[in-house]
């Protein structure tokens, strides 16, 4: 997901507040991201909605067969 404590995007940061792994102050916030930056997060974006909906339909298929 990312940090809590800084809001960068590393999945490895701590999320607790208690410092970051990825190296960057706590409390710090970016602003400002490159083009790339910003579509690789997209494309990840669009990544975990493509699983979040193959979890609903087999979650629904599931349903239907009980």
């Amino acid at each position: 997901m990312g940090c809590n404590c800084c809001q960068c995007r590393e999945e490895n940061c701590c999320g607790q507040g208690h410092g970051c792994r990825c190296g960057a102050p706590a409390g710090f916030e970016r602003r400002f991201f490159s083009k790339e930056e910003r579509i690789a997060e997209l494309e990840q974006y669009l990544q975990d909605l493509r699983r979040e909906i193959q979890a609903v339909e087999e979650h629904l298929a599931e349903l239907k067969a009980s």
